[in-house]
């Protein structure tokens, strides 16, 4: 009893500290000049780009491919039989040529693992760009309705 009260006692002082620590950080960024709130900003999307691309490792890009094909041994009692033999390729490219890459078996399912969060990371790629436009686009018409307000309201002028 005692035990589970210090525990809520100790989790309401950290939900005090992380209270009062978002407040100063948006205190700081609220107080900022536009650009340097952009920085600050851009340096914390940074960060939390950095820290998912970590989670996601391994990376790996290409395709993997389970063969089968007859070996190159005579007399070979599979292949005489029939049975091709398996084999996994890594299929990738190098500075546009095609490459495939035999895979040995126990490292394929690490190898998939890293394909997977290749693809994760292309999507977050893909998102990342638009989101970029999007600011981009937006910090721009702000600019301009800024400007256009400064002049009288005239025409919408671009400002540098």
């Amino acid at each position: 009893m005692i035990i589970s009260i210090l525990r809520c006692h100790y989790f309401v002082i950290f939900l005090s500290f992380f209270y009062l620590t978002v407040c100063m950080i948006f205190a700081y960024i609220s107080g900022m000049n536009e650009k340097n709130r952009l920085r600050l900003l851009n340096r914390l999307n940074q960060k939390a780009f950095q820290s998912e691309v970590a989670s996601l490792w391994p990376l790996a890009r290409g395709s993997l491919t389970l063969i089968r094909k007859p070996c190159i041994r005579p007399g070979c009692p599979a292949c005489a039989k029939g049975v091709k033999h398996s084999a996994y390729i890594l299929m990738t490219r190098d500075k546009g040529a095609r490459r495939c890459l035999y895979v040995p078996r126990d490292l394929a399912p690490i190898l998939r693992q890293a394909l997977r969060n290749g693809k994760v990371l292309e999507r977050r790629l893909a998102r990342l760009a638009m989101q970029m436009i999007l600011a981009y686009r937006a910090q721009h018409r702000r600019r301009l309705v800024r400007h256009s307000s400064l002049s009288g309201g005239g025409s919408l002028v671009r400002s540098r």
